[in-house]
């Protein structure tokens, strides 16, 4: 009987002894990364914010100056000059983004020899160096002995002065934005080859084109992978800084000042720290923004299999 006894209290004990087990042991596993967000994301966040109503130039000791920077933000020609540039690079560069990711995913989606070759060059662009990638970009770019210019002039055009033009700065760097590519592309690659091969081939039958194939049936299928690409697309295209800050460094005349980068020369060239993190809350709520507007409108569009 005390045997008895002593194995069911045992099995009782067990399972909650297990559960904390699992959750001593997942908390182990898990403190390098809730450290890394305690750190390096929420305390640097809480510091910011505590920054915007402070007065500091990264020397002396902060100086309260309450809604100061707020008021200078409303007023400042520059701030919203840099919001322009990136509105421009975003609502600009983003599509032509998603439009050549998907020409590259659709013709990598055949059945061709080599196509693994292929899909790695086509890849390996995107994991070059930011910096590496900037520096080969100023050279291809310059006005006099650049590659870019030298194949225009084939064709009579040019030469643009890419770099060093208001009108020309921002397209060029919406040109090579086109260069990193390759994470949209695999993301399309995947979404095209979960699009079911009997309803092409029912709409084949029916006699649609590959155009109406393409737009009735791979377009709607994908639309969670197409809303996938533009959240990540717009989200990235708010922090360009390196290309900008090695290949123009803001200009000319601000042309190229993107809000990150106005945000690091208040904080690290002018040394106003208060405005930069003002402003780095600014850019936070301007992404959260446009992210929520984005998931909202998709469900006008977006296509859940199984969804009612």
């Amino acid at each position: 009987m005390a045997t008895t006894l002593a194995v069911k209290s045992q099995v009782d004990v067990r399972p909650g002894a297990r559960r904390r087990r699992a959750l001593r042991d997942g908390l182990l596993y898990s403190s390098p990364l809730l450290l890394g967000i305690l750190v390096f994301w929420l305390g640097p966040m809480v510091y910011a914010l505590f920054l915007t109503s402070q007065d500091w130039n990264l020397i002396t000791s902060p100086r309260f100056v309450g809604f100061d920077n707020i008021r200078q933000a409303f007023h400042d020609a520059d701030l919203w000059k840099s919001l322009g540039v990136t509105a421009y690079y975003t609502f600009v560069g983003v599509p032509l983004q998603l439009v050549v990711a998907l020409s590259l995913a659709l013709m990598l989606n055949q059945k061709i020899r080599g196509l693994a070759l292929y899909r790695l060059v086509f890849y390996l662009p995107s994991i070059t160096p930011i910096v590496a990638s900037a520096v080969v970009f100023s050279q291809l770019f310059n006005t006099e002995f650049g590659v870019l210019n030298h194949v225009l002039g084939w064709f009579g055009i040019g030469p643009v002065n890419w770099l060093f033009d208001t009108k020309w700065a921002v397209p060029a760097l919406i040109l090579m934005s086109l260069w990193f590519v390759g994470p949209q592309m695999i993301i399309f690659l995947a979404g095209l080859q979960g699009v079911p091969q009997s309803l092409v081939e029912a709409a084949t039958i029916d006699g649609a084109s590959a155009w109406q194939r393409f737009r009735s049936i791979t377009v709607p299928m994908i639309s969670p992978t197409i809303l996938f690409n533009m959240v990540v697309g717009i989200i990235g295209s708010f922090q360009v800084f390196a290309q900008a800050l090695i290949m123009t460094n803001g200009g000319p005349e601000g042309a190229t000042r993107f809000l990150v980068l106005y945000i690091y020369q208040n904080g690290f060239q002018y040394f106003n720290m208060g405005y930069a993190a003002t402003l780095s809350w600014l850019l936070f709520f301007i992404v959260v923004a446009l992210t929520l507007l984005q998931f909202l409108v998709s469900r006008r569009w977006v296509y859940y299999e199984g969804a009612l």
